[in-house]
């Protein structure tokens, strides 16, 4: 998957919103809403809004087949195992096995193509751009991330009630915050309140 960067800015429902660079956009992906507790968190309500989120970058995926109701189930199914897995790597378990054959599945399928534009200097994806393609590549990174260097890094932020699961790619290995604004800032003030206290 040709990408540049990650990241996205993650809205709360309570109000509010931050950046939040998970490291891996298969990661991105995992926190665009949830089942049971985090389902407040949902943003994928309808197949547009999954054709919009993978046309934002860094994925820039413009779909030029419009994304049906099915492939958002497909797509919410993946987001819930690369939550999972994410989670159970984090945790230093082992992945369960259904969410092992639904990475699976997903990745089995054609992934996104790259194309090289008439100019000679730009990428696209070759049409025509489907979104089960886009969860292929999605899946295909996932598998990447869990087999690869990388797969001792995927952490959980270290905050008390902060579910979101990163890859720490810094050089020395100590990212310990979903994002420095957002859980970092609130561990500092807490320390802070404890010293002065």
């Amino acid at each position: 998957m040709r990408v540049t960067a990650t990241g996205r800015r993650l809205i709360d429902p309570k109000g509010g919103s931050f950046w939040f660079d998970a490291g891996a956009v298969c990661l991105d992906f995992a926190h665009t809403g949830g089942e049971g507790q985090y389902a407040v968190f949902e943003s994928l309500h309808e197949p547009a809004d999954l054709a919009a989120w993978l046309a934002t970058p860094p994925l820039s995926v413009v779909v030029t087949v419009p994304v049906s109701a099915r492939e958002l189930t497909a797509a919410k199914t993946l987001r819930q195992a690369i939550w999972v897995a994410a989670h159970a790597r984090a945790s230093g378990e082992a992945l369960p096995q259904d969410v092992v054959a639904t990475i699976n599945r997903a990745a089995a399928g054609a992934p996104l193509q790259p194309s090289l534009a008439l100019d000679g200097t730009t990428a696209l994806w070759a049409s025509p751009v489907r979104a089960t393609q886009a969860l292929s590549s999605l899946a295909r990174e996932m598998i990447d991330l869990l087999s690869g260097p990388l797969a001792s890094r995927i952490r959980e932020c270290a905050s008390d009630n902060c579910p979101l699961v990163f890859v720490d790619s810094s050089r020395p290995g100590a990212r310990r915050w979903c994002a420095m604004e957002r859980c970092g800032n609130r561990h500092k003030l807490r320390a802070l309140r404890a010293r002065r206290a």
